[in-house]
């Protein structure tokens, strides 16, 4: 078990709503806690003393929205739009098997981890397949097996219906395991791929096991607008009437949320989950984040999957979403760099039921990325927030640790053997498309 002090180093710690920056200071991580911050070296001893000077130690990422074996598609159906895209997706996952999705899987935990995430959310197939591979990573997750049901069901088809089954054993065998790390969370992919009667199913079947739900919401304007031909209301309206609200809900992208829509969200206390690259990249428009702050719907960030972004790297969706609203809105104020590093951390943990990490406290899970600060684009530190927000790469992280264990390091991968996943992935790639 873990027992460290960083000893004087800057860090992000929590203050209040926001945030408190502390220099030189200290921070104690003993096991999986965080039980020591401040100014002053503490009285006990650790095993192991750091030198931290010129670190920022910050709470760990939550991405909160991705497909992450995607990153075996990464490149593919650029520059088209959205219902183009999936038809370019759909058939190469048809083909894809459980070792494509381990290699993918460990693929995408080496791209997070390497930028500064220590939790994820996943919505995908064949979730067992990866799941002892996320465990053994040591990062955190939130999983799930997606519910597509493009016919009509009664219940006896429902009940028998092979994604049904799958999530009930994924519940099973693999909630809360790996110490907690692991948890399964409800899926249900989308309005235009889902029936009524599946939906409301599902729903009731979440809310009875406790569990968390995970959507696609109001992503393009053609979704949005044919929903509201098919059933005379919005997707927003549509699962709200079929209870699926009644869970603790993330609901991705919401581009296209209309006033009403935003009451609702806000009324069943569904996180709206902001995917800025994704919605830019597949030209879905700009989602109203500021108006869903104002409102007090709870915003975390998301980098949806490595073929409709194409990258993994958190640090590129907190920077652009810190800008993109204000250029949309013609106003430099409508962000500002607390409020997006919040929806980085506490905002997501939140949305995952995870309330012991998502921020630098006494008492809290040693979940932190470490920041080297001696790059030339971040020198000089006239706000570390700021400066974190608007400056910081992916390759300013030094560190990540999960649970008082450190995952990344300086380059080095402290639980996946960089070679072995790249000599996979190749195989991999030559299975799918017959080319390395």
């Amino acid at each position: 078990m873990s027992s460290i002090l960083f000893k004087n180093a800057g860090i992000l710690a929590t203050e209040g709503n926001g945030f408190k920056f502390i220099e030189n200071g200290y921070l104690g991580v003993e096991g999986k806690i965080i039980d020591y911050i401040g100014t002053e070296e503490p009285k006990k001893r650790y095993k192991e003393e750091r030198n931290a000077k010129g670190i920022i130690l910050a709470p760990g990422f939550v991405n909160c929205h991705g497909h992450s074996a995607m990153t075996l598609l990464r490149g593919l159906g650029s520059d088209l739009p959205l219902d183009d895209w999936l038809h370019v997706m759909w058939p190469v996952e048809d083909r894809m098997n459980e070792d494509d999705l381990r290699c993918g899987m460990e693929l995408a935990i080496m791209e997070m981890l390497s930028s500064g995430t220590t939790s994820f959310t996943d919505m995908y197939l064949m979730p067992w397949a990866v799941a002892d591979t996320i465990g053994k990573s040591g990062i955190k997750a939130n999983f799930s097996r997606v519910m597509q049901a493009f016919t009509e069901m009664s219940d006896d088809d429902y009940d028998s219906y092979y994604r049904v089954k799958e999530t009930n054993d994924l519940i099973k065998n693999y909630h809360n395991s790996f110490e907690e790390r692991l948890k399964v969370d409800y899926a249900i992919h989308a309005e235009y791929t889902c029936k009524p009667t599946v939906v409301r199913r599902c729903s009731e079947d979440c809310l009875e096991h406790g569990l968390r739900m995970q959507i696609h919401l109001s992503e393009t304007k053609k979704e949005h607008e044919e929903c509201k031909e098919r059933y005379g209301k919005t997707p927003t309206e549509w699962f709200y009437d079929l209870k699926c609200f009644d869970n603790p809900t993330l609901a991705a992208h919401c581009v296209w949320v209309e006033e009403r829509d935003m009451d609702i969200l806000k009324e069943k206390g569904v996180t709206v989950v902001h995917n800025p690259t994704s919605n830019l990249k597949l030209g879905s428009g700009f989602a109203p984040i500021p108006e869903m702050v104002t409102k007090g719907i709870n915003v975390a960030l998301g980098t949806d999957g490595a073929a409709s972004n194409n990258n993994l790297n958190f640090m590129e969706e907190i920077h652009l979403a810190s800008i993109i609203h204000n250029g949309r809105n013609s106003d430099p104020t409508v962000m500002d760099p607390t409020t997006v590093l919040k929806m980085a951390t506490i905002n997501g943990a939140k949305a995952q039921g995870r309330f012991d990490t998502g921020s630098l406290e006494v008492g809290k899970k040693a979940d932190i990325v470490a920041f080297g600060m001696d790059a030339p684009h971040l020198i000089p530190n006239f706000g570390t927030e700021a400066l974190l927000v608007y400056s910081a790469q992916s390759s300013d992280v030094k560190m990540t640790m999960v649970d008082g264990k450190i995952l990344y390091e300086n380059g080095e991968y402290k639980t996946i053997d960089k070679d072995r996943v790249y000599e996979e992935v190749k195989r991999s790639i030559l299975r799918l498309y017959g080319k390395e």
